[in-house]
C-alpha cells in the first residue's frame, strides 16, 4: 500500500497553535461572514466556512461554535443545525457549482484522519464525474479548476440568495 503524505496540513495546524491563537475554528466562530476568512454563512449554533487546503473544489465545513470534541458533547438543536446547514451546503453547491454528489462526514480523533481533533466539524466535499482523475493517483496532484477567493464569491452568492 503507498502512503500518502501531505506534510502541510501539520505545518498548518502547528502554525496556527504556535500564533498563540487556541483554537482556528474558535476564531473562525467569532469573524464575520466574508472573504477575508472564507466565512459563508452563520446561524445560531453553527457557521459554515470554506476549507483553506481542500480535498476538491468548493471543500466547505460546517462548525458548530461551541468548542466540543464530541457529538455527544452537543445539544440537540446543535445537532439539528450542523444538519440544516449540511443540507443547505449541499442545495447552494448544487446550484453555484453544479456539484453531482457529495461526500459529508466528521473525522474524530487524529488517528481517524482529523486535524483539528478538539474541535468537531462535518466535511461536505461537492464531487463531479471524473473528478477523482489520473492526477492524485499517479502524479500525486490534485487539480484545483479555480481559486478558492472565486469559489467562495460563487458560494456566498448561493448563500445569500437561499441556495
Amino acid at each position: 500500500m503507498q502512503q500518502l503524505w501531505a506534510p502541510w496540513r501539520m505545518q498548518f495546524i502547528e502554525e496556527l497553535r504556535d500564533s498563540g491563537g487556541g483554537c482556528i475554528l474558535c476564531e473562525l466562530a467569532a469573524a464575520d461572514v466574508g472573504r477575508e476568512r472564507l466565512v459563508l454563512s452563520k446561524g445560531k449554533f453553527c457557521y459554515a466556512v470554506m476549507n483553506r487546503y481542500p480535498y476538491n473544489n468548493g471543500h466547505l465545513m460546517i462548525v458548530p461554535y461551541k468548542h466540543a470534541a464530541s457529538l455527544s458533547e452537543l445539544t440537540h438543536d446543535e445537532h439539528a443545525e450542523i444538519l440544516e446547514l449540511c443540507a443547505r451546503s449541499i442545495e447552494v453547491m448544487k446550484s453555484s457549482l453544479n456539484a453531482e454528489g457529495f461526500n459529508c462526514g466528521f473525522n474524530f480523533g487524529a488517528v481517524a484522519g482529523a486535524g483539528i481533533k478538539d474541535h468537531l466539524h462535518l466535511h461536505v466535499v461537492p464531487r463531479w464525474c471524473g473528478d477523482a482523475n489520473f492526477l492524485p493517483i499517479i502524479g500525486d496532484t490534485r487539480s484545483m479548476p479555480e481559486y478558492l477567493e472565486q469559489t467562495y464569491d460563487r458560494l456566498a452568492a448561493g448563500f445569500a440568495r437561499g441556495s
